[in-house]
């Protein structure tokens, strides 16, 4: 049992603890999972802005080149002009219209040549078209896009309706604006000034840049879908192998606190090196030891109910006996028989009230350090001034101060010293010699008490730690004894991570010696078996 120690405790956890808290390891792994992916979809943003800065592009490139187109018509002759704008037109795929002075069209390349585009209908177009157009509109809600204005013809084609052309008869240079198609397409269009006072407008339908856009969000979002995916399986996976494990606990748990303890079989996870199967590992050691600590519970009740049974018979034998014995030696006879049976009932009930409590009170304990050299020989000291029986000796190497340190409560050790001794001077012979020995080896505290009686049977070193079991040494008063001093002294060593046997002397004399192990006073953790 581990001395109890004090471990710094928060009541109130942070409010994201406590409301996560609520939620399963599933859906939070889930969560986590998640979220990061959310980042990645932080790329939808970026396609924006990449979009926006194409869109950009094109329209400074489109103003940049009808100003070229502008200044050559300004140095070529009349005759050359409607070939030029043809021209430029079959280079740029741009619809070249050229307004006079008075803002009436007075040529138009779609006229001259084929048309270079053809603004489609949403109703002409295949299905597939629709989604995309739906997904466009979905995601540039999500980002907060800009819609441009749409792109209608005027019902009279002139310089007045067209508002790019406008501005750049207003500021002299030309201008460029940017307009949705029907079919949600870009159409780019640049005004310009000519010298002459007439005026020239291109329009493009820049259906390259949804293509460009749609390619690479169609990418990210395959991207973007397969890590999902991925991710929502490894998730689930990792939830698998971390939610069912701690389930099959829990149960195993629930089923323990119903009192079925001696049924349930908790899983170890012997496979698991994780915190997981240590977990595990720890719990079935504890249901194990749960187990041991009913069955032994069981059977100190009975034990208790054998022993406490033979005084009371015989109390209540001679207690109905002396109704009928009218003699007074025979009265007085049987008064004593019924007081010694009341003294050992006493006794018994004494030293069953301690038996039973050693381990609830180590385990509310705090161990402080205690030199068990100091110890030793205080209580030594203490013996021989009260005298000790039949002349019997103690002798007591005493090591050097602080080395046969151990954490403890002092006063069980007191007890667990106290048995030992008054076992050895119980067994000695008259005028016999009791040596006590404290050394350290191996990170443990050996403390040895030796006597020059009989010695302990090697069948029988092991059950003189059971309870209730009393073997005492010949011409000694029955019942003096209740039979649970070595065993309370086994249970207070254990209590202390601590080991007591019984051996042979090492001089290899007659006697016993009982043989005492504690761990010195470093940082102690019992720790988790691995398997």
């Amino acid at each position: 049992m581990a001395p109890a120690t004090a471990s710094p405790k928060k009541d109130d956890a942070p409010l994201a603890v406590r409301w996560s808290g609520r939620l399963s390891l599933t859906p939070r792994i889930l969560a986590v999972n998640v979220f990061a992916l959310a980042l990645l979809a932080g790329g939808f943003f970026y396609l924006d802005s990449y979009r926006t800065r194409i869109i950009d592009s094109r329209l400074e490139q489109s103003a940049r080149e009808l100003k070229l187109l502008a200044i050559s018509l300004e140095n070529a002759p009349a005759d050359r002009h409607d070939a030029l704008i043809a021209a430029y037109a079959r280079q740029t795929g741009d619809r070249v219209r050229r307004y006079a002075p008075g803002g009436g069209l007075i040529a138009d390349s779609f006229a001259m040549d084929a048309p270079r585009y053809r603004l489609r209908s949403p109703s002409e177009e295949e299905w597939q078209r629709h989604v995309a157009r739906f997904l466009d509109r979905a995601v540039d809600r999500v980002v907060s896009a800009r819609r441009p204005p749409d792109f209608v013809e005027p019902a009279v084609d002139s310089a007045d309706a067209w508002p790019e052309l406008l501005l750049a008869r207003k500021t002299g240079q030309p201008t460029a604006m940017n307009r949705y198609a029907p079919d949600r397409t870009f159409m780019i269009s640049a005004g310009a000034s000519v010298r002459d006072g007439t005026a020239l407008l291109a329009t493009e339908n820049a259906r390259d840049i949804t293509r460009t856009v749609r390619a690479e969000r169609l990418r990210l979002g395959l991207v973007l879908a397969v890590a999902m995916l991925a991710s929502t399986l490894l998730s689930l996976f990792l939830a698998r192998t971390i939610v069912q494990p701690l389930q099959r606990l829990a149960r195993a748990a629930v089923r323990v606190r119903l009192g079925r303890a001696r049924e349930v079989t908790v899983p170890r996870l012997p496979e698991r090196r994780d915190e997981i199967g240590m977990l595990a590992r720890a719990l079935s050691d504890m249901s194990i030891a749960l187990r041991q600590r009913i069955d032994a519970t069981d059977a100190f009740a009975a034990d208790v109910s054998h022993e406490l049974k033979n005084p009371i018979a015989s109390l209540r034998s001679a207690l109905d006996a002396l109704d009928r014995v009218d003699r007074p030696d025979l009265r007085a006879q049987l008064m004593a028989i019924a007081q010694d049976d009341v003294r050992r009932l006493d006794r018994l009930v004494t030293d069953i009230a301690e038996a039973s409590r050693v381990d609830a009170e180590l385990s509310r304990t705090r161990f402080e350090p205690i030199d068990l050299g100091l110890l030793i020989e205080t209580m030594v000291i203490a013996r021989e001034a009260r005298g000790v029986p039949r002349g019997v000796r103690l002798a007591f190497a005493r090591p050097r101060k602080n080395v046969a340190v151990v954490l403890g409560e002092e006063q069980r050790l007191v007890r667990v010293l106290d048995n030992l001794i008054d076992n050895a001077i119980s067994f000695s012979p008259d005028g016999g010699l009791v040596q006590i020995i404290a050394t350290v080896a191996d990170d443990q505290v050996l403390v040895s008490v030796e006597d020059e009686g009989p010695g302990v049977p090697v069948t029988e070193r092991e059950h003189v730690f059971r309870r209730f079991h009393s073997v005492r040494p010949e011409g000694e008063s029955f019942g003096k004894h209740s039979g649970l001093g070595l065993a309370i002294a086994r249970s207070i060593v254990e209590g202390h991570q601590g080991r007591i046997s019984i051996g042979d002397r090492e001089d290899a004399q007659q006697g016993a010696r009982f043989i005492l192990r504690l761990p010195m006073a470093v940082a102690r953790d019992p720790g988790i078996a691995s398997e």
